[in-house]
């Protein structure tokens, strides 16, 4: 380890573990100063609150004791965890049900940290994150526990008209329409969950509900949408704006990040300008890319959003999640729903669940179906990419990895294929192929078509450096470039047909991390950068931009809600603490055509068997809290 990540306090286990690279700097610090403050000197509690630390910043809400001591470390580490000196769970146990740190004590009320058992077993939560997602509980609960006053009989008449048969508009589609029964839940349920991969109509579906909640107000509804990221919302507004016109919705609906809806206050003792305080003004809340938003910004969320209007949390619970701690999404669609008994539900989406299965798609199973009632639907259409493709992507989902080998190995490779990493003949070409399109396009001036061909091809990597890093790739992409077209290429000095990813947001330039854009040559020769708003096309002098870098490879995570012909997904050996289900499946279905996977057959095998497994409480039943 550097010395920057080693604690020069620590001591005992801390220490240990802190050498070993199992802990870095900041556990142990926090654990440290926990000690003092709460008068507590037990080795196994301090090292299981280094280790609740250490699990916040892996990103999950809380330490799952049955599994504290399953560690991953970096790939470089040539430490293997097992040959530590954990303790044992039932020493660990017995140390924190009489720590000051769980109880307080008489002089000091002081409680960091809290143990709370559930059905599958102990968990330990920093203070913070235990209340953060006990308030997520209670609000999710009282607002299921009341449902909003609909005629059903008006409902049942717009569904019918903007849900029609894709084959014979003149007629209503066909049951089950998954689409259609989350229309119906929206207007039934006070919040609804809208799961589905990519290409499964999901804001496609938020145009036909904010459309049918509009009908039903007999007024102007106040609507606001939102997404994590500035990309995120950019999108969802472009999507949903596209569709305005066909569903006599305002054509000036917009969408912002999550934090400028809420009013993000930097240094403000209450953070966001809506709170429990001050709800936000909405009749309906749209948030997109559900699985981004982390159980703090979740929390803060619903505290703004006011009792009496609808929440519609819509995403993909099987992408990569949230930076921060928390996989929220995963976490309210997985578990058990009771079921609310909602008659006029229950009306409206009789004829889908009576219906069975269609032959596109799987029956409605009781799971499936106690959730629908619940308020939770799952589209699973894709209309985006091809069969192969649809088919790979599903059995990374589900874990088959014998079948997510077969499809790849397969001898029909114009979907889906898998490589050597030595073997970069394709991605060479397509690298190359697309750079000479985007080149020509750039340097006549045309943006639009430019930044078409910029989507042709993208080469994808789980990590930022290393020998399967962004750093290194990008560079050898870029001679490849510089070779063919003879000329020297470098990111200082701009050039026609260099490809752009924007670092940060820009609201006055509508330009947002996370965007993809191209340098092209105008009309009076100079040298300009173009950007995509839906059909539009913004254009920004260079200089004028935030921050942005040279994209001829990006990380699997910056990908998340674009899109590409064809994608080059670069594996790293099993070793990497990166490599994982959720990686995959986000790398596979950013590809419209066709995947090609750089990397072997057992590190496919072992990035479909190794789910992130985010701790939190939200999927378990809580039985006691110490």
């Amino acid at each position: 380890m550097t010395e920057v990540q080693l604690a020069q306090r620590g001591t005992g286990l801390l220490r240990t573990f802190n050498d070993a690279g199992v802990l870095a700097a900041a556990d142990v610090h926090v654990a440290s100063r926990l000690s003092s403050l709460g008068d507590e000197s037990a080795p196994e509690v301090l090292l299981a609150a280094a280790l609740a630390v250490r699990a916040v910043r892996a990103g999950s809400v809380c330490l799952d004791l049955n599994r504290f001591s399953d560690i991953a470390l970096d790939e470089d580490s040539e430490v293997d965890p097992t040959t530590l000196p954990w303790p044992d769970l039932h020493e660990i146990l017995t140390g924190l049900r009489r720590s000051p740190l769980i109880t307080g004590s008489e002089s000091n009320t002081l409680r960091p940290l809290r143990l709370v058992d559930t059905d599958e077993g102990p968990l330990l939560y920093l203070d913070r994150y235990y209340r953060q997602e006990q308030t997520i509980r209670r609000i999710l609960t009282e607002r299921a526990s009341t449902h909003p006053e609909v005629d059903a009989v008006q409902v049942e008449s717009s569904l019918g008209s903007l849900f029609r048969d894709a084959d014979d508009t003149t007629k209503p589609s066909t049951a089950p329409d998954r689409q259609r029964i989350a229309a119906a839940l929206a207007a039934t349920h006070w919040t609804t969950i809208i799961a589905g991969g990519p290409g499964t109509g999901k804001t496609h579906t938020v145009a036909r509900i904010i459309a049918l909640l509009s009908e039903q107000s007999g007024s102007r509804l106040r609507v606001g949408l939102a997404a994590p990221t500035g990309k995120a919302a950019a999108r969802l507004q472009e999507s949903v704006r596209d569709q305005a016109a066909g569903l006599h919705l305002p054509a000036d609906l917009s969408a912002a990040t999550l934090h400028r809806m809420l009013g993000w206050q930097p240094g403000s003792r209450t953070r966001f300008r809506h709170n429990e305080h001050n709800r936000l003004p909405y009749d309906v809340v749209v948030v997109d890319e559900t699985s981004m938003v982390s159980l703090t910004m979740m929390c803060r969320l619903l505290e703004a959003v006011r009792t009496d209007a609808r929440l519609l949390l819509v995403g993909d619970p099987d992408q990569l999640t949230s930076v921060d701690a928390g996989a929220v999404l995963a976490d309210l669609v997985g578990r058990p729903v009771t079921v609310d008994g909602n008659p006029v539900a229950a009306q409206l989406v009789k004829a889908d669940l009576d219906a069975g299965a269609d032959p596109n798609e799987a029956a409605l199973g009781k799971t499936e179906r106690n959730r629908l009632r619940g308020g939770i639907v799952r589209l699973s259409r894709g209309r985006r990419f091809g069969a192969a493709i649809a088919d790979l992507a599903v059995a990374v989902r589900d874990g088959d990895a014998d079948r997510a080998v077969e499809l790849l190995e397969s001898d029909d490779a114009a979907e889906v294929s898998l490589h050597p990493v030595a073997d970069i003949a394709g991605l060479h070409a397509d690298t190359v192929e697309t750079a000479r399109l985007v080149t020509a396009a750039a340097e006549a001036g045309d943006a639009a078509r430019a930044l078409h061909e910029l989507e042709l091809h993208r080469l994808l990597c789980a990590h930022r450096h290393g020998p399967h890093g962004v750093d290194l790739w990008a560079r050898r992409a870029m001679e490849w470039v510089a070779t063919d077209s003879g000329r020297p290429l470098t990111s200082t000095r701009w050039y026609p047909g260099q490809p752009l990813l924007v670092t940060s947001n820009d609201h006055e330039l509508r330009i947002y991390n996370g965007d993809t854009g191209v340098i092209v040559r105008t009309a009076d020769g100079e040298l300009t950068a173009a950007f995509a708003r839906g059909r539009e096309v913004v254009l920004v002098h260079p200089t004028r931009l935030p921050a942005a870098q040279t994209v001829y490879a990006m990380t699997i995570h910056r990908s998340q809600g674009s899109q590409y012909d064809t994608v080059s997904v670069l594996l790293p050996p099993e070793s990497s603490s990166l490599l994982s289900r959720e990686l995959l499946y986000t790398a596979i279905t950013r590809a419209r055509k066709h995947v090609r996977v750089l990397g072997t057959p057992d590190s496919v095998r072992f990035a479909v068997g190794r789910q992130v497994l985010r701790a939190s409480g939200l999927r378990r039943t809580i039985t006691a809290v110490t």
